[in-house]
């Protein structure tokens, strides 16, 4: 023990002679000798610090701490190491440790300069709220105020004579300590409560700003010391008046704040009622003691539950408004209760009562105020009241409704329920509905006025307000009983009273006492004529004695006076210039109507509510046809009855007005047939509607209905309504002509003429339905047209002139009309060539010819047509007669119609007959007039871009600068219209711009995806820039889209024929690639069946399809059609296209084993050949081609000796040809082998050879010579011929033999030597390379079959089955049964299933020769068993 106090000495020491390595090293052998010691620790610890070894010195500071925590000497240690290191929150920790150690053995004066060391160190570096408990350990309650509180009291003269001033100061003047922490615990809730609500306000489904700022509010202010705090101010001996009253303002604004950011739910309200009492108790104290504190005492106004404003104190008014002079409120309450006549200001303060309102009045007083406190329940009340009182009902149910929301939420605020001030709300808000445009507004103030009722059961404004809604809905009996109730409540000498004892008298009027009704009313007019003020209630006593003396059977000239009297009294009482009118109009002697005019007009200015006056006005207004002061008069009529929702809603459109049912539908009515003549559709349909709310069962108003609806392209609305007039009167045919016109307009064409004509059959000579008729039938035609039914279309055309025709003689001043309609269907149906009912056709052309002028040729250069019996009837012939009737109607000059569109159609059809003409005589006379019309038609109608677009058209070919001006002005008048966008695009693309005619139609498909045009458009540009494929597939989408463009169907089909026609390909690929240009040649032909390139085409392809008997129809059609025409051209290309096809059908008979008929075909080809030696090289071929057929019909009859000599002659005519040249050889060394002898058979194999020899590549050739090789035995040849044809690649072989000839010689030839697996071999080679190949498979299957190699056989055949081709399928189903019979051994009855399975084949394919086959083969099965 000795030696670890010598130690402890000398490490003492060393310190005090800062030999700190030396007391390191003593403290050390201390530790080594005693490590528990408390002293040799600390003396590590200050030693170690002053050497650096931070980590080391703290070490031994908590070690000794550790050791023994009540020391302080450690702690001292640490807390200076603390404050060193610049550890402050371990310094501060540190500190107030030693803090409550000081004050454990009662160091008063080491306590102190602790914590002043500690505040001091949270004024520097630390929180507001480590401040804050650092400042509240010196408080009364702290842990050590009682040991502090012995400090003496500070010497502010010797500030310095002691280390501890800052506490004693501190301890002995907390008030100024009360009033830092409640600053700093202040500025420390507002950051916390900003810095909250920005780091919440971005979550996810976070709430509004205010409500997130209440939220947040709660969870701070529940916990909050502020109110404490507050109190221990007040409470404060030293506090002074002034601090007192700023205290109590804060804490009023807290508990107020707290207050409302409370949620209204049961949780919280236990708490908000007593936060409601602590306020109540801070504001009542306010307004007693008379603190100048403005949100005291708008509070404290501001809960008063009473039923009217001028039931507050008058006191507490005076008060505030002594106290806030200046205050918005002040303001308010002066000018309501100036307003009101009351004075609120005090004696010595009236005089400046007049100076103050000189400049704005009491009213104006408080409509300036108002925007300034818009918060207010009161000043809502206020000036909801001064609203009503000034029968500014709209307004004061603004202010009214605004008032109760504010209400609400102050009530969710505070939790205080203000009943009273709610029913003084819901009064004026009742009694303004009432009031404003009655009785537009009456259910919802009959809710209102109950509701308040049944809280306040003589509330005599909601009883007088029960009652006029029971008066304006006739209830009289039910009026009366309220306002009898009213009498009984209140004197007669008051306002209401007296209003009360009139409205009886008029209920009993109205209800047949009369003369109880007109005693009463004479007693109120006495008392209402001795009061000042009240002329305007005079002058309505008086028009309604007179208006009771007039209905009730009294004398009219009594009526007459009272009406009188009453504008004497007030000149401004509509209701009696609305009566006086009426006496003029009706019962004056004679009547006067423009007196009566005089007063309706009067009434109407003073009261647009008068209804009666408005509706004589309009109806004059109507049969002087003055619509726009119809207009005006509806309109005003409609506004006041508060038709456009101008009362509430002033942003409210028109639409709006259906919302409620109308009391005068007949200016709704008017207003409707007003907007529908000025094309105004949305405007009149919402009129129309309106009306019929009030007038359901009005069929005009339906009718009009359904004819604005038509008008505004709602065809489906329009038909309901149409339907609905029906009803109503089903006898109108204006009704069913609507529909049918409606019908007509959605392209039910059907529906539409049914309807006309159900119409003529009662009215034959009504030429507005036979004008629509003979439209329906046209447009009808022109649909059925475009969809491909060409004897429809032809029906409906003749039957639209047969309208027409009609139409002229019933009515000749409707020529104009008809003749465009009949033109227009003659014009449409010349686009055929001939007709199904041709006669039918030739008959009402004559008939229309018979009334045509003959003067035709010399105005536009087409001669007049000419129908003869015998001649065919033709397309030009028609478009003829169209030209002579658009002339004609030129001629007629009537006003019926526009000019321009005349001169336009005329023009049209000039263009179309042009384009047909084949001479070229009066060509250039009808070219220049078709442009003048045209011209004409602009002149006349600038505007009209289809005219210009037409002119376009006119110089398409011969000016391209004229064509694409008239188009782009087109373009200018309407930029969508896709037509113009096409041809504008078709222009550049004929003229050599492929780039700008690209943009172009690329802008029209753009506007309209489904118009054809654009898309062959597309095509052309595409084949013009060399993308083929592409071109193609927009020309099948064209003629998928229409059937109205003949030659969009010419070219795709001949395109697809030309692509199919060098390919050989499995004759199922085939069809389906055909079938669309099949269908379209089928819509073309029968649309233009004298085209003979069509018939022709039409014909090739049907021999593709397998349907020659119909090819060979076809290909005679076009060859009669080309012989006539080559008889009246006698042109070369006629000619060529004439020998094709004799050519074409030769083959077909040829096929068909028509000899005679292919060698009278041929012949009559090769007689319109040139003479050998002078053709061209294209007639050469042809030639030879000719030959070669006329050979194989010689071939064929058996004539050999003429078939080499056809073939000798093909082969000299084919002399540079290859391809000809060589197929003539093969077919020449055939024949001379069927010859027979060995001469002519050696002659044909050195034909094939030297074949050979010219074309190495010409497979026909190597197998025919090698089956002649194998005939002969000749196994040199036949092995050089295999060889030759072994060499060729698969891709080359496939190239050169489409058909797979030679894989079908290689493995007969194979089966002929026996080699079986070789020729089996070949086989599946062949399936390798092409897997998909359906009669590959089922060749190798029968292979496998007749090996016994059954289930190899169906293994293969599966494949056919899993490719999913029904024909493929079809065509292995009886091999397949066979091999699946023959691979069930064991099975009992298989021969039957088989069978079954072969039988099934023939019923699916019957017309399949290999499934008859199999079913032979598997009875000889069963007869076997």
């Amino acid at each position: 023990m000795s030696f670890a106090r010598n130690k402890l000495k000398q490490a003492k020491d060393l310190l005090g002679k800062k030999d700190h390595a030396g007391a390191r090293d003593a403290a050390s052998q201390v530790l080594e000798y005693e490590p528990t010691n408390y002293h040799a620790h600390v003396f590590l610890g200050l030693s170690l610090l002053e050497l650096a070894d931070h980590e080391g010195s703290e070490q031994a500071y908590r070690k000794a701490i550790d050791l023994n925590s009540n020391q302080i000497l450690a702690w001292q240690g640490i807390s200076k190491f603390y404050e060193r290191t610049e550890e402050w929150d371990k310094y501060a920790e540190t500190l107030r440790q030693l803090v409550d150690m000081y004050h454990a053995v009662n160091d008063v004066v080491k306590c102190a300069e602790t914590w002043q060391s500690l505040s001091s160190l949270h004024r520097e570096r630390g929180s507001r709220l480590q401040l804050i408990d650092a400042l509240s350990l010196l408080l009364p309650g702290s842990s050590i105020y009682n040991t502090l509180s012995n400090l003496p009291l500070p010497d502010v003269t010797k500030p310095t004579s002691t280390t501890t001033f800052d506490a004693q100061n501190v301890v002995h003047n907390s008030l100024s300590t009360l009033e830092e922490i409640v600053g700093l615990l202040e500025t420390h809730e507002e950051e916390t409560l900003k810095k909250e609500v920005e780091k919440r306000r971005t979550r996810l489904g976070a709430p509004g700003p205010e409500q997130l700022k209440k939220e947040i509010g709660v969870d701070i202010w529940s916990v909050s010391q502020l109110p404490s705090l507050y109190e221990e101010i007040l409470n404060h001996p030293k506090t002074s008046d002034g601090l007192r009253r700023e205290i109590d303002s804060k804490l009023l604004r807290y508990k107020q704040r707290y207050l409302h950011a409370l949620p209204d739910i049961r949780e919280s309200a236990s708490t908000k009622a007593n936060l409601l009492k602590e306020l109540d108790i801070l504001v009542n104290g306010a307004v007693i003691l008379g603190i100048p504190d403005q949100l005291a005492w708008s509070l404290f106004l501001e809960s008063k539950d009473l039923d009217a404003v001028t039931a507050y104190d008058y006191s507490i008014i005076k008060q505030f408004v002594k106290l806030f002079p200046v205050s918005p409120m002040t303001s308010l309450l002066k000018g309501y209760f100036n307003y009101v006549g009351e004075s609120i200001l005090e004696d010595e303060g009236e005089g400046n009562l007049p100076e103050q309102l000189s400049d704005d009045g009491p009213f104006d007083m408080v409509l300036n105020s108002f925007p300034l406190i818009p918060d207010s329940v009161l000043a809502s009340r206020i000036l909801a009241d001064l609203y009503l009182n000034e029968m500014d009902y709209e307004n004061a149910i603004k202010v009214a409704k605004n008032g109760l929301e504010i209400l609400y939420r102050k009530e969710n605020s505070t939790g205080r329920k203000l009943p009273r001030v709610r029913i003084g709300l819901k009064v004026v808000l009742s009694t303004s509905l009432v009031h404003l445009y009655p009785p537009k507004h009456h259910s919802q103030a009959l809710s209102l006025i109950d509701e308040v009722l049944s809280q306040s059961p003589t509330n005599i404004s909601c009883l007088m307000g029960k009652a006029f809604i029971f008066q304006q809905a006739n209830k009289w009996g039910e009026a009366l009983g309220l306002f009898c109730k009213v009498e009984s409540l209140i004197p007669d000498s008051s306002d209401e009273g007296l209003r009360a004892r009139e409205e009886t008298a008029w209920c009993l009027c109205q209800m047949g006492e009369t003369e109880q009704g007109i005693a009463s009313l004479q007693a109120v007019l006495k008392v209402l004529t001795d009061m000042k003020g009240r002329e305007l209630d005079s002058a309505r006593c008086l028009w309604r004695l007179g208006k009771v003396n007039c209905d009730k059977g009294g004398s009219t000239e009594e009526a007459y006076r009272y009406f009188i009297a009453s504008l004497k009294s007030s000149p401004t009482y509509a209701p009696s210039f609305t009566s006086l009118g009426v006496y003029y109009s009706k019962f004056a002697s004679p009547p006067d109507p423009t007196r009566a005019s005089k007063c309706f007009q009067k009434a109407f200015e003073l009261d647009p509510r008068e209804a009666e006056a408005a509706r004589k006005l309009a109806e004059g207004f109507a049969e002087d046809r003055e619509w726009d002061l119809v207009d005006v008069v509806a309109r005003r009529a409609i506004e006041g009855e508060g038709g456009f929702d101008a009362s509430i809603n002033k942003g409210a459109s028109f639409s709006t007005a259906a919302r409620y049912l109308p009391i005068n539908a007949w200016a709704w009515k008017a207003l409707g047939i007003v907007e529908l003549n000025r094309r105004n559709y949305p405007a009149a349909i919402m009129g129309f509607q309106v009306a019929l709310r009030t007038e359901s069962d009005d069929q005009l108003s339906w009718l009009r209905l359904g004819e604005a609806y038509s008008k505004a392209g709602r065809h489906v609305a329009a038909i309901k309504a149409l339907d609905r007039a029906h009803e109503l009167q089903p006898d109108d045919w204006m009704c069913t002509y609507l529909m049918g016109d409606v019908k007509q307009q959605m392209g039910h064409f059907g529906d539409a003429i049914a309807a006309f004509k159900t119409i003529l059959n009662t009215h034959p000579s009504e030429v507005g339905v036979l004008v629509s008729l003979g439209q329906a039938y046209l447009d009808f035609g022109r649909a059925e047209l475009a969809e491909g039914f060409e004897t429809r279309a032809e029906y409906s055309f003749v039957a639209s002139i047969d309208v027409g025709m009609k139409t002229i003689h019933t009515s000749p001043g409707f020529r104009a009309v008809a003749w465009k309609t009949i033109a227009d269907a003659i014009l449409t149906l010349s686009e055929r060539s001939a007709f199904d009912n041709e006669e039918k056709v030739r008959n009402t052309l004559l008939e229309v010819m018979d009334i045509l002028p003959i003067e035709l040729e010399q105005s536009v250069g087409v001669a007049f047509p000419i129908l003869r019996d015998n001649a065919p009837l033709t397309g030009t012939k028609l478009l003829e007669v169209a030209i002579a009737a658009y002339s004609y109607r030129v001629s007629l000059g009537s006003n019926e119609i526009k000019a321009g569109s005349t001169w336009y159609d005329l023009g049209i059809a000039l263009q179309s007959w042009i384009r047909k003409q084949d001479s070229r005589e009066n060509f250039e006379k009808a070219k220049r007039k078709a442009t003048e019309c045209l011209t004409q038609a602009i002149r006349e109608d600038p505007g009209n871009d289809v005219y210009w677009a037409s002119l376009g058209d006119a110089h398409f070919l011969v000016n391209a600068k004229m064509a694409q001006h008239a188009y782009i002005k087109a373009l200018e008048i309407d930029s969508k219209n896709v037509v113009t966008w096409s041809n504008l695009g078709l222009l550049y693309l004929y003229h050599g711009d492929v780039e700008l005619a690209n943009e172009i139609l690329y802008r029209a498909q753009t506007l309209d995806p489904d118009y054809s045009v654009a898309w062959i458009g597309q095509a052309m540009v595409a084949t013009t820039n060399g993308h083929h494929f592409e071109s193609k597939a927009m020309l099948g989408h064209a003629v998928e889209l229409t059937a109205n463009e003949p030659g969009a169907d010419l070219e795709f089909a001949s395109r697809v024929f030309s692509e199919l026609r060098n390919v050989e390909s499995e004759r199922s690929l085939t069809i389906n690639a055909l079938l669309p240009a099949f269908f379209v040649l089928d819509r073309y032909c029968a649309r233009r069946p004298d085209d003979a390139s069509g018939l022709h085409l039409y014909g090739l392809v049907c021999e593709r399809l397998g349907h020659v008997d119909t090819a060979m129809r076809l290909m005679e059609r076009a060859i009669a059609i080309l012989e006539a025409v080559y008889e009246e051209t006698e042109e070369v290309e006629v000619e060529r296209r004439f020998v094709a096809a004799n050519s074409n059908l030769a083959r077909l008979r040829l096929g068909q084993r028509d000899w005679e008929g292919a060698a009278e075909a041929w012949e009559s080809a090769l007689g319109l050949l040139a003479e050998e030696g002078s053709e061209t090289g294209e007639d050469g071929l042809l030639r030879a081609q000719v030959q070669l057929g006329l050979g194989l019909v010689a071939c064929m009859r058996g004539d050999l000796e003429g078939a080499l000599m056809m073939f000798g002659a093909a082969l000299e005519s084919a002399a540079s040809d290859f391809i000809i040249r060589g197929q003539v050889m093969v077919l020449l060394a055939q024949t001379m082998w069927a010859v027979g002898t060995e001469e002519f058979k050696e002659t044909a194999e050195a034909q094939l050879l030297e074949c050979i020899t010219m074309d190495p590549e010409n497979l026909a050739a190597i197998n025919t010579l090698a089956v002649m090789a194998i005939l002969t035995d000749e196994e040199r040849l036949v092995d050089a011929t295999f060889s030759e044809i072994l060499t060729l690649t698969f891709e080359k072989k496939r190239q050169l033999d489409p058909g797979r000839d030679v894989d079908y010689l290689l493995t007969q030839n194979y089966l002929g030597q026996g080699a079986v697996y070789k020729a089996i071999g070949v086989i599946q080679s062949a399936l390798f390379a092409e897997p998909a190949r359906a009669d590959v498979r089922n060749e190798l299957a029968r292979l496998m079959v007749q090996g016994r190699e059954y289930a190899i056989a169906g293994a293969v055949l599966a494949g056919v089955e899993a490719s999913g081709d029904l024909e493929d399928n079809q065509s292995s189903l009886g091999l397949k049964a066979i091999a699946r019979t023959l691979e069930m051994k064991w099975k009992i009855n298989k021969e039957v299933i088989g069978l079954r399975e072969v039988q099934r084949a023939i019923m699916l394919n019957p017309s399949n020769i290999s499934g008859w086959q199999a079913l032979a083969y598997m009875y000889s099965l069963l007869e076997s068993r």
